[in-house]
């Protein structure tokens, strides 16, 4: 059905309230690089209408940091624009501080507790050996 796969990885520590919050997040990023997998509007029978959903699955899968860290490099060494999170975003409060935080690590040193990518289903799987499906 679909020649690409949207893949998020967490990291296997995270708490569940850290879960949800990293997955919203990535997930956004997704959706601002592809806004074509966003399908139709929603209305129920009563005619109440509700937001559109994408229309691609994603698989959410989690890793330890290491694995993590090789996921991270993978995405990078094959131009895979991706949506990431570092551990020191949870002590930020909006998105300045987020993007400020961020600035301050490189692949080499950055602490990733979530990554989301859409690539073609081969080279997805391939970024993202070595994570499981999440708990």
């Amino acid at each position: 059905m679909f020649d690409t796969k949207v893949a998020i990885v967490l990291r296997n520590d995270l708490e569940s309230w850290q879960s949800l919050n990293v997955t919203a997040f990535l997930i956004s990023g997704i959706v601002a690089q592809f806004p074509d997998i966003i399908g139709e509007t929603y209305i129920d029978r009563d005619k109440n209408i509700y937001n559109p959903l994408s229309r691609q699955p994603a698989i959410v899968l989690a890793a330890d940091s290491a694995t993590m860290g090789k996921i991270h490099r993978r995405a990078l060494e094959r131009g895979v624009t991706a949506s990431l999170y570092v551990e020191e975003m949870f002590a930020t409060g909006h998105d300045a501080a987020n993007r400020e935080v961020f600035g301050q690590f490189s692949p080499d040193d950055a602490k990733v507790v979530g990554i989301a990518l859409r690539a073609e289903k081969r080279v997805a799987d391939k970024i993202t050996k070595g994570a499981k499906m999440h708990p």
